[in-house]
């Protein structure tokens, strides 16, 4: 398979995602024009003796220092070892290569003055999979993500940690193994490594990636809720979202309308005298539908950020009119747009989570199904599902304490110079985590739900049917009390991984995006 190609503009979550599984990079051929007319802008300021902020000038509030031409890439190299002090657990080596990955197509847009021999250190790191070990904790979201970038940079430079074979080695050993050196840093250099929203963008890919398969797989989940329960399709009907043509509402509907069409077990049950289903079932398409719109605004937020420059100062030449005019000092690193969305996209799936942990609640009480009291063969000897209940809510609350703002608190860094920051890489790490969560949720009721199906007098629908069977692949019917944690878990696992829903889709037909 071909490399893909790096060109600043047209990167997609799809081909990041590959990468931080290890596909193989390069930079467009017809980049390079771009980013040597923007290092010809930092070398043509540095031979006329020109003081332009981050080429020869201290950084952040030491804005005002000018720094001699001997003494830049000393500069360079102080300020990555300065800024290498991120704390905490190590970022997961495919999150550390999508960072990577952000970083240098942002670096390859032309607008950063970089040298040609940083970014394909960065691409020759990659494909040979040298991966630096980064800190996850110690951005704020604004001038960058600067303390995990600059860890990353350091392994750029020779020095730090990469991961080996069995964990963290010298970056110098895994150098020497390579046959590769370390890059010499020049100019402006060291500040366009660490100077962007890269960290974010990571976790906002791999977020992206488990979503859409957790998205359209939520609304199977529902489906197989509902065949449990028994549930109407009528509140699905077209004509009722003509009616309130939010876009998400309508395709959550056509989507359930889809997947129930040839399920014996509604169709059994057209005709009974209940009249309207739990808010849970008969609001699905509201709240899903919701959830779901949230989703595609932040998937459309990210892929402008992938393709942005988020470095300062920025560079556009101008040759007709060379010098201080061409760089530009600005906020492009300033995470706001990438935190709000975070926040709104926690929000939402708590929402997810919540709705799901009530059609769950609606299935196990007998009072409101025809069911056996928490599914249980022998109630009251056994507790069946009752627990597994708990660990639904269970997980809730720890998304709910995840639906609070991270991006609703800033605090003034620099010596007052930075006054207003993001928690932007705050507000993404926590919905990386809130998203892990909502699959365990979900995973619970799908179990429940399947267990429910075991008293079906006729077939479920044919994608229902088709999820059944896989959840039957690792997690059997109960025939008595048993720990269910670990199926719990790889049920997880396997929603959000997409390979069920691939499977599913391949069986029975794709379903409407």
């Amino acid at each position: 398979m071909a490399s893909i190609k790096l060109d600043g503009n047209t990167l997609s979550t799809t081909e990041i995602a590959l990468i931080s599984m290890g596909e193989k990079v390069e930079v467009a051929s017809d980049a390079w024009h771009k980013i040597n007319a923007a290092r010809d802008v930092v070398e043509g300021i540095l031979e006329r003796g020109e003081t332009v902020y981050g080429i020869n000038t201290g950084f952040g509030a030491l804005v005002s220092e000018s720094i001699s031409p001997d003494d830049l890439a000393a500069l360079q190299v102080n300020l990555i070892r300065s800024h290498a002090c991120a704390i905490g657990e190590p970022m997961t080596i495919p999150d550390t290569r999508a960072m990577m990955c952000v970083r240098a197509n942002s670096l390859i847009k032309g607008c950063s003055g970089i040298q040609a021999s940083v970014i394909e250190q960065i691409i020759t790191y990659l494909n040979e999979n040298i991966v630096p070990v980064v800190p996850r904790i110690g951005s704020l979201g604004a001038s960058g993500d600067l303390a995990p970038l600059s860890h990353m940079a350091l392994a750029l430079i020779g020095e730090g940690e990469v991961w080996g074979e069995d964990g963290p080695i010298e970056t110098t050993i895994m150098l020497k193994q390579k046959g590769l050196i370390a890059v010499d840093l020049a100019a402006k250099d060291g500040l366009s490594l660490i100077n962007g929203t890269s960290q974010m963008c990571s976790f906002l890919v791999n977020v992206e990636t488990r979503l859409s398969s957790l998205m359209p797989l939520a609304d199977l989940i529902a489906c197989v809720s509902m065949e449990a329960k028994k549930c109407s399709i009528g509140p699905m009907d077209s004509r009722v979202h003509k009616a309130r043509p939010h876009h998400g509402q309508s395709l959550v509907a056509e989507r359930i309308t889809k997947i129930m069409k040839d399920s014996e077990i509604l169709a059994s049950h057209k005709n009974c005298d209940r009249v309207q289903d739990a808010y849970s079932f008969r609001c699905i398409p509201q709240v899903h539908g919701a959830v779901l719109e949230r989703f595609r605004a932040l998937s459309s937020t990210l892929d402008i950020e992938i393709n942005s420059a988020t470095d300062n100062p920025l560079i556009f030449p101008n040759p007709a009119n060379p010098g201080k005019d061409e760089v530009i000092s600005q906020g492009n690193f300033h995470g706001e747009i990438l935190a709000i969305a975070a926040d709104g996209m926690s929000h939402a799936i708590f929402e997810l989570a919540h709705i799901s942990e009530r059609r769950i609640d609606q299935i196990i009480d007998p009072a409101r199904s025809d069911l056996p009291a928490f599914l249980a063969t022998n109630s009251g000897l056994e507790s069946g599902m009752m627990i597994v209940h708990y660990v639904a809510a269970a997980a809730l609350a720890e998304m709910h304490g995840r639906a609070m703002p991270r991006s609703a608190f800033s605090t003034p860094t620099s010596g007052g110079q930075e006054d207003h920051v993001s928690m932007g890489a705050t507000a993404c790490w926590n919905l990386v985590e809130s998203t892990i969560h909502l699959s365990q949720v979900l995973a619970c009721e799908l179990i429940i739900a399947c267990e429910g199906l075991e008293y079906r007098e006729v077939e479920p629908a044919e994608h229902v049917n088709a999820l059944y069977r896989l959840v039957r692949g690792v997690c059997g019917p109960l025939d008595g009390d048993r720990s269910t944690s670990k199926e719990i878990e790889l049920v997880a696992r396997e929603l959000s991984n997409g390979g069920w829903l691939a499977r599913i889709e391949a069986e029975c037909g794709r379903l409407p995006r």
